[in-house]
């Protein structure tokens, strides 16, 4: 999509499947944004995918660091070197904390597993299970400090099969997710959606 300023930074963790439907999207002229690099919190399949599609990539790893505000403000530095207009974590397992939020923390979204906010936290989809839920899905949110429980900016559902495991569950929310995250993303960058406060 032509004239596109809108710059987005990823942060995930892992495979990076919600990052990769960013950057399809994207090539395909169906993202109204542009994704300017994808940082990580450790060594990550997602760092190859963003690699082969040309984008800069950086990593702010917790270990180097004393605590988690040195860790915070160093992601902060990285992240601001971007100048980006909306951060995503996608899959980034870490709470961002109120360095990091104090500076960016309105213009900060997460993707998360479940129809917040039920199943808050890192096992969302075991957690539906368990508990018998019949329908779950997955949520994009505004971060805030707690964990998984920013205002909620879009929602889909995914009805559980009395069947399913964790891994096919997880599977079909992925692909509501992707979707999802693209369409919000799109929405924000052309100014048909706004934040909560």
């Amino acid at each position: 999509m032509g004239g596109v300023t809108y710059n987005a930074v990823v942060l995930a963790s892992g495979a990076g499947t919600l990052a990769e439907a960013l950057m399809k999207a994207e090539t395909e002229g169906r993202l109204s944004a542009r994704v300017v690099a994808v940082g990580v919190d450790r060594v990550a399949p997602v760092q190859e995918i963003a690699r082969r599609a040309g984008l800069a990539t950086f990593a702010v790893f917790p270990k180097d660091f004393t605590d988690r505000s040195t860790w915070n403000r160093a992601l902060v530095s990285a992240v601001a070197a971007f100048k980006p207009d909306l951060i995503i974590s996608a899959g980034f397992m870490r709470i961002l904390g109120a360095e990091f939020l104090e500076v960016f923390g309105d213009r900060t979204i997460n993707t998360h597993p479940s129809l917040l906010p039920m199943f808050p936290g890192a096992h969302a989809v075991r957690d539906a299970l368990a508990a018998g839920a019949r329908m779950t899905g997955c949520t994009v949110h505004k971060v805030d400090a707690g964990v998984d429980t920013g205002p909620v900016v879009a929602q889909r559902m995914v009805p559980v099969s009395k069947n399913d495991t964790e891994e096919t569950l997880h599977e079909r929310i992925k692909t509501q997710e992707r979707t999802m995250l693209v369409e919000v993303v799109n929405r924000l960058a052309t100014g048909r959606l706004k934040l909560p406060n």
